[in-house]
């Protein structure tokens, strides 16, 4: 038999998803794949349900239904100030990990490289490595998980056809402040790069501070092809609607790889989601107020357990340290809490290009019950890793 394609040599299973299945396993209290335990907004389910009656059960336009592409471009247009075209500057994809892919395959050529700040969203590699691209790692620096300038204007200057950019970031929940980004755009306008934004936590932002729409930057709009999903914002992960916003010329290639990757989003839920997006801004609000309480009452919680973490600025994540318990195999570190703790996290090797083993990853995006039932079962945690002294098979 011929052999099998290399491309894919280097991936394992998504640590994610692993972590989700270990969990289930053990009956752990899944804190690592990061999807919410509670409904969509009643709204949107009682339109699914009308949708399912009408005629939407066939293909819709390849880039997106109308409908949607309108409602998106208006809701874009309220928050970020920014005008776009649905025709000429939308795309609907399957989900934001297709349009992740989909914005790397339209700029990037094989052997183009992309510089990546670490931590990273893991797919982020993974891209590369499909469309042939060689990631630049820069890291963050944590606790802040703020950026060396010069650090990463020698990543530009190697002449990068793109950067990705995660903000509000997973998973460490920085949420990149104007004077970075400009930074960020400074370089790319001197370097003629790309900026490939995925802001899927724009609407999970804590004060003070302020998520800023990259493309809205001096002369970033052009050059910025900004993805992001509905997954967060409506709780509906497993609906899988992205979007991309870009330039035309973008756009115009994006659309035609899109239409070969995918062909296209599910119609009845295009159809769906128009409700969510003409949401008022009370809905956002109040939305966010639901995740800060979230947060406050798991950190407040790990504060009360006297475990060290890193406090998020957005999204719905917190990395923990465990330099105490002496972790060296932060796998196996999180293979032994989901079996002996009763609680799934995600290994922070698997988000650091960097040799880093001290990190694990929790979410937040859970009933207040769930939440409290997992602080109840870490309660343990110190008694039990302190007794095991590094030792986690």
């Amino acid at each position: 038999m011929p052999s099998l394609s290399r491309r894919t040599d280097t991936f394992t299973e998504s640590m994610i998803r692993k972590m989700t299945r270990i969990s289930l396993e053990n009956n752990a209290v899944n804190l690592s794949q990061g999807f919410p335990d509670f409904n969509p907004p009643e709204a949107l389910i009682n339109r699914m349900a009308e949708v399912s009656h009408e005629n939407y059960h066939q293909y819709a336009i390849t880039w997106g239904s109308q409908r949607m592409r309108e409602a998106l471009a208006k809701k874009q247009e309220h928050f970020s100030g920014m005008k776009y075209d649905a025709d000429k500057n939308v795309l609907v994809t399957c989900g934001s990990t297709e349009a992740m892919m989909c914005a790397m395959m339209t700029v990037c050529n094989p052997g183009d490289k992309v510089i990546v700040f670490s931590p990273f969203y893991e797919n982020y590699g993974a891209d590369a490595i499909l469309t042939s691209a060689k990631p630049i790692y820069v890291p963050l620096i944590p606790p802040a998980f703020n950026f060396d300038v010069d650090v990463l204007e020698a990543a530009f200057k190697q002449n990068p056809k793109a950067i990705i950019l995660c903000n509000p970031s997973n998973p460490s929940g920085k949420v990149f402040t104007r004077d970075e980004l400009q930074i960020i755009a400074d370089f790319a306008e001197k370097y003629d790069t790309f900026v490939i934004t995925d802001e899927v936590y724009e609407h999970i932002v804590y004060q003070p501070n302020k998520h800023v729409y990259f493309a809205t930057l001096p002369r970033m709009a052009e050059r910025t092809i900004t993805c992001s999903s509905l997954s967060k914002t409506y709780s509906i992960t497993g609906w899988r609607l992205g979007y991309i916003f870009a330039d035309e010329k973008i756009i115009d290639v994006a659309k035609k790889v899109h239409d070969f990757l995918t062909v296209g989003a599910a119609h009845p839920l295009m159809e769906t989601v128009v409700t969510a997006l003409e949401f008022d801004d009370k809905y956002y609000s109040d939305f966010l107020a639901v995740y800060q309480h979230k947060k406050d009452l798991f950190i407040n919680g790990l504060k009360r357990l006297d475990l060290s973490f890193s406090d998020p600025q957005g999204a719905y994540y917190v990395l923990v340290n465990t330099d105490e318990f002496k972790v060296t195999n932060d796998i196996k570190f999180c293979e032994w809490l989901a079996r002996e703790v009763g609680v799934g996290a995600v290994p922070g090797s698997s988000f650091f290009r960097e040799d880093v083993n001290n990190y694990i990853r929790f979410h937040f995006a859970k009933n207040d019950d769930t939440l409290i039932e997992a602080l109840n079962r870490l309660e343990s945690l110190k008694k039990k890793a302190i007794a095991a002294n590094g030792n986690f098979n």
